[in-house]
């Protein structure tokens, strides 16, 4: 069993409706494709926790505070390998980082 933590920090004039969006956006990224064999499952969404609001150390573009999100997922398949891109090519996440715990 595969567990990963994805640390995300989102623009904070986002309401809580458009970060519900960006929570189900990631979770059916991370489903295989029809088309792959490698996967052996699909990640589910564990653990979703909300952190809030904290001031960035610095400006990350142009923002001085960040909506903070950590989820965990968990099962058998891996990360899919466009799923770092489709992270940085949104532009409401200011950063995320993925790490694979166990």
């Amino acid at each position: 069993m595969r567990i990963y933590e994805l640390a995300l920090v989102l623009k904070p004039s986002l309401s809580a409706v458009q970060r519900k969006k960006i929570v189900t956006t990631i979770k059916n990224s991370l489903k295989p494709a029809h088309n792959v064999s490698v996967a052996s499952g699909e990640l589910k969404l564990k653990d979703e926790k909300e952190i809030g609001e904290r001031p960035l150390t610095y400006k990350i573009k142009k923002e001085n505070i960040g909506y903070y999100m950590d989820l965990v997922f968990e099962g058998e398949a891996v990360i899919p390998v466009n799923f770092e891109k489709k992270m940085l090519t949104d532009e409401n996440v200011l950063r995320h980082l993925l790490i694979r715990r166990k």
